[in-house]
């Protein structure tokens, strides 16, 4: 069983930068590829960023390449969400989301453990 807490989420003008953080606890972290998603009052939940087990693969959709930056710290089983040029549209609630074995998997079904979310709230 893999326990997942994220931090870091608050209220940003657009424009502006926070850093997601996500802490894992339970079997090997290493071994997991981890994603992040999000989801926006009244919408579905959508994919935002994944990485690999080692680190050395990531995937972003459109709407956040160039913007967001998944990356990961074994040592410290945690996985971090750098998320600058915030929008309002980023406003949502952001989940971390963890699946045994290789590949970077974009869809939520792929995955086995999910954490309970961190508010990101984007002004204009």
């Amino acid at each position: 069983q893999v326990q997942l807490v994220e931090s870091g989420g608050g209220l940003v003008q657009a424009g502006g930068s926070l850093r997601l953080s996500c802490a894992a606890s339970g079997r090997t972290f290493s071994s997991y590829s981890l994603g992040w998603f999000r989801q926006a009052p009244g919408k579905e939940r959508e994919f935002v960023a994944v990485i690999n087990w080692s680190g050395g693969s990531t995937n972003y959709p459109d709407s956040v390449k160039g913007r967001f930056t998944i990356s990961r710290d074994n040592a410290k089983n945690t996985v971090y969400l750098q998320m600058n040029s915030l929008k309002p549209e980023d406003t949502a609630v952001y989940y971390c989301a963890a699946r045994e074995g290789l590949g970077i998997p974009i869809s939520q079904g792929r995955y086995d453990y999910w954490g309970q979310g961190t508010q990101v709230t984007v002004s204009s």
